[in-house]
């Protein structure tokens, strides 16, 4: 089974093979051992091409399934011995990440002293189909936001700002977001974009954002250019994304926040590691919050 998602993933056999750790030969004869045992053709394979058969398509998903089960038995009996020990693999959206695990993992590293935490950044259904198929142990997300049976720990809130420049007239907050080609946002991929789109629903539409960026770095680049108006996320301001950029942030009380939460496969054996590293996450939050209010304070009192 391991042969056959090898080649369905690169439908090539030389490259199954060196995923495996096994010579091509020894590849080929595991899949025709496998098509013999079950009597029916998997792979058709030509001098050109590999593909699967419509059977061999259904069958791999299935043997995906059976794999994940059989990794799932070997983590729980290892998680059972000492849940926090081994390799954790965390996956989280561009929009938190960046702004929040580096600033925990040192709090990470005292809990876990011997918990590897590998990171990785995807999109998000990226995400939720890697935790699917066992790619991933762990992912750190926004809500709202389909996760199916997944089970979750939201960990806290993400308000909004409105970032404009600075030399534009003060705006006046949610309104403002209505005017016509001035609202800049990610481009479509980036949950974000959608949870921008409904911080005030159905006063901002979709049709209005004539540039779509790929990153918040070049949104308020773009603003900073005096382009437009975008949102950013509380989160990525406390973490000083805006930096020198010279650009007007004006809070959104008012705005439906986002979500931000833990996700895991049902049945995980590391329940107990996730439920902890929340609370660090969360108590890193509120740390970044602390320091956001301090500075707040400094600045009325200086007469900033």
């Amino acid at each position: 089974m391991r042969y056959l998602t090898a080649v369905a993933d690169t439908l090539n056999f030389s490259r199954a093979a060196e995923i495996c750790f096994v010579t091509q030969p020894t590849l080929s004869a595991g899949i025709k051992e496998l098509e013999d045992r079950l009597g029916v053709q998997l792979i058709e394979r030509t001098r050109r091409s590999v593909m699967l058969t419509p059977l061999g398509t259904e069958l791999t998903k299935r043997a995906r399934r059976l794999l994940l089960d059989a990794a799932e038995i070997e983590a729980y009996a290892q998680a059972h011995k000492n849940p926090f020990e081994g390799d954790l693999k965390l996956g989280s959206i561009p929009t938190i990440g960046p702004f929040l695990l580096p600033r925990a993992l040192p709090a990470m590293r005292d809990a876990f002293p011997k918990l590897r935490v590998f990171l990785r950044e995807e999109m998000t259904e990226s995400l939720l189909e890697g935790l699917n198929a066992g790619r991933l142990d762990l992912i750190l997300i926004a809500l709202p936001f389909d996760i199916g049976t997944l089970e979750s720990l939201t960990l806290f809130e993400d308000g909004y700002q409105l970032a404009s420049p600075r030399d534009w007239p003060v705006p006046n907050g949610a309104e403002a977001l209505t005017q016509s080609g001035q609202l800049m946002l990610l481009e479509k991929g980036h949950c974000l974009q959608r949870h921008a789109l409904e911080a005030y629903p159905g006063r901002i539409s979709a049709a209005q954002d004539s540039f779509a960026a790929t990153s918040l770095t070049t949104l308020i680049a773009m603003v900073s250019e005096g382009l437009g108006m975008t949102l950013l996320p509380n989160l990525a301001v406390q973490a000083g994304v805006v930096g020198n950029s010279g650009i007007r942030l004006t809070p959104l009380p008012d705005a439906c926040p986002r979500r931000i939460a833990l996700a895991w496969r049902p049945g995980s054996a590391r329940v107990a590691v996730f439920r902890k590293l929340g609370e660090i996450l969360r108590a890193q939050h509120h740390k970044m919050n602390d320091s956001r209010d301090r500075q707040i304070t400094a600045g009325r009192t200086s007469g900033g």
